[in-house]
C-alpha cells in the first residue's frame, strides 16, 4: 500500500488541498456573521413589529440595499450566485473580493427586512470570491487553471455553511454551472473546503436545520413518529409530484428570468415602485389569510406553517403569494438567492399534492416536493436529493425523492433560474471557440486605399508581402477586400490605370470586437473567405482575423494547457 502522502501528491497539489481547507474556514466565518446579522439581529426584530411596519419593511430593505450597492459597492450589481456561474465559465475567473462587503450588507438589508430571497446567494458569492482571493494571494504556489478549482471549493463552502449540509454544498457547486453535466475536477478541493466550512460554521452557530420540519422523520396523522417503508403508492405519488413540480419549476424559472430581464431594461425607480406596492400588498393579504405575514423572509416560516395545513385553497394561495413576493424582491434589485425560495415553493407544492392524495404521513410529500421543485428550478437534481438525505437522515426518503426529482427534470426541460448555466461541458475545441475575438485579432495590418492602382496592389502586397487578400480602407472606413482571385477580371496592360476600388469585393461580413472566435469562424465559412475584417460600430477598420490565426491559437493553447 502506498503512503498517504504519495496518494495526496498524486491526487492534487497538497498546497491546493491546504488552501481549500483554509478557504472553507474563512468562508464559514463570513457566512456565520452574515446569517447572524441578517436573521437573528435584524429579521427576528422586524417580524415582531406592527403589521403596518411589516408591510413597509421590505420596501425599506430594497431601498437600503440599493444605497449600499451604490455607496459601498460603487454601483456594483446585486447579482450573487449567478456571478459564481458566470465566473466559472470564464477562462480567467474573476469575482473581485472588494465587492463582497457591499453584497453581504445589501443581503442583510434585503433579507433582514423581509425580502423573499435566501441567504445562499450572498454566501455563494462570498465563498467563490474568497476562493479566488486565496488563489490570487498565494498564486506562486498554484497553477493558473487551479483558480477555477478554488472558485468551486469556495462556492461549496458557502452552501455547506448556510444549509449546514456539506455534501449538498459539494454537489451543488459542481452541478450548478451546467444544466446536464457536472465538473468532477473540483471534487476533492470542494470536499475539503465544504467539510472545513461545515465544522467551523456548526461550531460557531449550531446545527439547527434550515428547513424546520426536516430531520424529524416521517410523522403519522396521530402525531407519532413512524418508520416509513417505500411502498408502490409512495413511488406513484412521487411520480405525480414530479410532474407538478416540473411544471411549477419550469414556470417559476421563466418568471425569474423575466424579472431579471426587466431589471436590466426598466429604470430602477419604476421597478422599485412596483416592487414596493406588491410587497406591501402581499404582506397585508398574507396577514388577512393566514394570521401571520408569511410573505416575508426566505420562507422557513411559510414551510413550517404549510406542513400543518390541509386546506387546499390556503395552500394554493400561499404558493401564489410566495412566488409574487420573490419576483417582486428580485424586480426591486433585492440581494439574495432563490435556493430557499425554490425549496419553499417545493414544500408547498408537495403538501398540496399530499393532501390531494390523502397521504398517511405528513411531511413526506412536502419533503419530496422540496427535492423535485428545487431540482427543476436550478437544474441541480442530485444536490436537491442530497439535501433531503442530509437534512432528514431518513434513507427511506431517498428513493421516492429520486423518482420525483428525475420526473421533474424531464418535465422542466432546459428551464433554469440561473442565467449563465451551460448545457454541458465543452471540449477543448469548443472552449477555444468561446474565446473573445481579440484573442486572434491582428491590428498591425497594411491596408490599401481604393484609389491605389492594381499594379500597386500586385507588386506591394501580392508579390512583396505574399498577401492574397488585403483590406481596402479609405481614411479609417472599411470598404471591402482586394483579392488576388479578382485580378483575372483586369487585363495585364490595364494594371497601371485600373484602381483597387474597381476590383475590390464588397458586401463581405465584418466582425465586431464583441464577437467570439466561433462567431468569426461561422461568418468566414458562410461567406467562403479566409480573412475577416473587424470594424467598430461606426464601420471604422480595426484589424483582421484569418483561418491561420484560428489554427495558430489552437496550437498555442495546446502547448500552454495546464502551465502556470
Amino acid at each position: 500500500m502506498q503512503p498517504l502522502t504519495l496518494t495526496l501528491r498524486q491526487a492534487r497539489n497538497p498546497r491546493l488541498l491546504a488552501a481549500s481547507a483554509a478557504t472553507g474556514v474563512l468562508v464559514a466565518l463570513l457566512v456565520a456573521a452574515f446569517e447572524t446579522l441578517a436573521l437573528h439581529l435584524v429579521l427576528e426584530r422586524v417580524l415582531e413589529q406592527h403589521l403596518a411596519l411589516l408591510a413597509l419593511a421590505p420596501v425599506a430593505g430594497i431601498l437600503l440595499s440599493k444605497l449600499v450597492l451604490r455607496s459601498v459597492g460603487g454601483g456594483v450589481s446585486g447579482a450573487t450566485s449567478d456571478e459564481y456561474i458566470r465566473a466559472f465559465h470564464e477562462r480567467q475567473p474573476s469575482i473581485p473580493f472588494r465587492f463582497v462587503p457591499a453584497k453581504l450588507l445589501a443581503g442583510i438589508a434585503t433579507i433582514g427586512s423581509g425580502g423573499a430571497v435566501g441567504l445562499e446567494g450572498p454566501s455563494i458569492y462570498a465563498g467563490s470570491s474568497m476562493g479566488l482571493l486565496v488563489h490570487e494571494r498565494l498564486g506562486r504556489f498554484f497553477r493558473r487553471d487551479e483558480a477555477r478549482l478554488l472558485l468551486t471549493a469556495g462556492a461549496a463552502a458557502g452552501v455547506a455553511a448556510v444549509f449546514k449540509a456539506p455534501a449538498t454544498g459539494v454537489i451543488f457547486a459542481i452541478e450548478a454551472p451546467y444544466r446536464d453535466d457536472v465538473t468532477p475536477q473540483a471534487l476533492l478541493p470542494s470536499l475539503i473546503a465544504s467539510a472545513a466550512s461545515y465544522f467551523t460554521f456548526v461550531f460557531l452557530v449550531g446545527s439547527t436545520p434550515v428547513v424546520p420540519f426536516l430531520g424529524e422523520g416521517p410523522v403519522s396523522d396521530s402525531g407519532a413518529a413512524a418508520i416509513l417503508d417505500v411502498q408502490i403508492g409512495d413511488l406513484l405519488g412521487a411520480l405525480v409530484l414530479g410532474l407538478a413540480a416540473g411544471f411549477g419549476g419550469r414556470g417559476f424559472a421563466w418568471l425569474v428570468r423575466r424579472a431579471k430581464r426587466c431589471a436590466r431594461d426598466i429604470a430602477w425607480h419604476k421597478r422599485a415602485a412596483v416592487a414596493a406596492a406588491a410587497l406591501a400588498g402581499l404582506a397585508l393579504l398574507a396577514d388577512a389569510a393566514f394570521g401571520e405575514v408569511l410573505s416575508l423572509g426566505p420562507g422557513t416560516r411559510a414551510m413550517e406553517w404549510v406542513v400543518q395545513q390541509d386546506a387546499l385553497e390556503l395552500i394554493a394561495l400561499l404558493f401564489g403569494i410566495r412566488v409574487a413576493a420573490t419576483l417582486a424582491t428580485l424586480l426591486g434589485d433585492g440581494v439574495g438567492g432563490v435556493f430557499i425560495p425554490l425549496a419553499t415553493l417545493g414544500v408547498i407544492v408537495g403538501q398540496f399534492v399530499g393532501v390531494v392524495l390523502d397521504t398517511t404521513y405528513t411531511g413526506l410529500y412536502a419533503t419530496l416536493g422540496l427535492a423535485a421543485f428545487l431540482g427543476a428550478g436550478y437544474r441541480a437534481p442530485i444536490a436537491a436529493v442530497m439535501f433531503v438525505a442530509e437534512s432528514t437522515g431518513a434513507a427511506a426518503f431517498v428513493v421516492p425523492a429520486l423518482v420525483a426529482a428525475a420526473v421533474s427534470q424531464v418535465v422542466a426541460g432546459p428551464a433554469s433560474v440561473a442565467e449563465y448555466q451551460l448545457s454541458k461541458r465543452l471540449g477543448h475545441l469548443e472552449q477555444r471557440f468561446t474565446l473573445p475575438l481579440s484573442s486572434i485579432l491582428t491590428t498591425d495590418v497594411l491596408t490599401v486605399p481604393p484609389d491605389a492602382t492594381v499594379s500597386d496592389f500586385v507588386y506591394m502586397h501580392v508579390l512583396g508581402r505574399r498577401e492574397r487578400v488585403v483590406p481596402v480602407v479609405q481614411g479609417s472606413t472599411y470598404l471591402g477586400m482586394a483579392q488576388l482571385s479578382e485580378l483575372s477580371s483586369v487585363e495585364r496592360d490595364l494594371w497601371e490605370t485600373a484602381t483597387v476600388g474597381s476590383i475590390m469585393t464588397t458586401g463581405l461580413p465584418a466582425g465586431s470586437p464583441s464577437w467570439t472566435v466561433r462567431d468569426a469562424v461561422v461568418a468566414m465559412e458562410a461567406a467562403d473567405v479566409e480573412v475577416l475584417a473587424v470594424t467598430d460600430s461606426a464601420g471604422n477598420f480595426i484589424g483582421v482575423v484569418s483561418e491561420d490565426d484560428v489554427v495558430r491559437l489552437g496550437e498555442i493553447l495546446e502547448e500552454t494547457e495546464g502551465q502556470s
